[in-house]
C-alpha cells in the first residue's frame, strides 16, 4: 500500500470519528439547552408588551415571529430584509443538501437543481450584508463581539466553499452521496479524496460542535422565550404566578 494510500486511510478514520463526534453534541447538546429552557422556572409573567391575551394568539404571535420577523420588521427594516433572506436561502440550500441524504431524491429537489447556485450565492450576499452591518454601523459595531463574527465568517466559509465545489472545482457527487449513505446507514466508507470538499466538511462539523452552545440556538430558543409565548396577564396582588411549563 502506497503511501498516499495510508494517508487517505488515516484521514477517513479521522473524518468518518469527528462526523460521529459532531452529531452526538450536536443532538445531544440542542436537547439539553432545549430541556434546561423547558424547565426554567419563570415565578412572574413576563410577556412583552403590546402583549396577545389568549394562548392562541400568542401562539400566532410565536408562529409571525418564527416565518416573518415581525418584531424585527417593526425595529430595523434593512436588517429585517437582510436576517429574512439569509434565513430563506439557507432553509433552501438545506433542503437543496437532501440530494446528498435521500434515495431515491425528492422530486422537488430535482426541480430546484436550475435555481440551486442562485440561493447559494443569495446565502453568501446575505452573510456579507449581516457582516458589513456589524462593522458599518456604530450602534452593532458596540454590541457585536467575537462569537458574532466567528459565526458569520464560519457561516461564510462554508458558503464559499459549498459554491465552490459544487460549480467550479466539482467534487464527484457520487462518491459524495455514497460517503454521507455510508455514515446514516453505519457503513462508514472512505471520503471523497478531493481537498475542498474536506474543508467544507470540516467547517460543516465546527459548525455542529459550536450550534448547541451558541448564540446560533435562538433557532429553537425562541419558542421558549417567556417575553413571546406568554399572553398578557395581570398580576394579582400577592399571588405567585406558576409557569406551567413547569408541571
Amino acid at each position: 500500500m502506497e503511501a498516499r494510500d495510508v494517508f487517505w486511510n488515516l484521514l477517513s478514520l479521522f473524518i468518518i470519528g469527528l462526523a460521529y463526534f459532531s452529531a452526538i453534541t450536536f443532538v445531544v447538546g440542542l436537547l439539553s439547552k432545549l430541556i434546561s429552557y423547558l424547565r426554567t422556572p419563570m415565578p412572574l409573567p413576563h410577556s412583552l408588551t403590546p402583549a396577545p391575551k389568549t394562548e392562541g394568539k400568542a401562539i400566532l404571535r410565536v408562529l409571525g415571529e418564527v416565518t416573518i420577523f415581525q418584531s424585527l420588521f417593526k425595529a430595523d427594516k434593512w436588517l429585517w430584509a437582510g436576517a429574512w433572506i439569509f434565513h430563506a436561502a439557507l432553509a433552501s440550500v438545506l433542503f437543496r443538501h437532501l440530494r446528498y441524504f435521500t434515495y431515491p431524491i425528492p422530486g422537488l429537489v430535482l426541480y430546484m437543481e436550475p435555481v440551486a447556485i442562485f440561493f447559494g450565492v443569495l446565502f453568501g450576499a446575505a452573510i456579507l450584508f449581516l457582516f458589513w452591518r456589524r462593522l458599518g454601523l456604530p450602534r452593532t459595531l458596540y454590541i457585536s463581539n467575537l462569537p458574532d463574527y466567528f459565526a458569520l465568517t464560519l457561516l461564510g466559509l462554508i458558503a464559499g466553499t459549498g459554491l465552490t465545489v459544487s460549480y467550479w472545482l466539482h467534487v464527484n457527487i457520487v462518491d459524495v452521496k455514497g460517503f454521507i449513505l455510508g455514515l446514516m446507514t453505519l457503513h462508514p466508507v472512505e471520503v471523497p479524496r478531493h481537498p475542498l470538499f474536506l474543508i467544507h466538511l470540516l467547517l460543516v462539523f465546527t459548525l455542529m460542535l459550536y450550534f448547541p452552545f451558541s448564540k446560533l440556538l435562538h433557532a429553537g430558543g425562541i419558542f421558549f422565550s417567556p417575553s413571546r409565548h406568554q399572553p398578557y396577564q395581570i398580576q394579582e396582588r400577592g399571588k405567585r404566578y406558576v409557569n406551567p411549563l413547569e408541571h
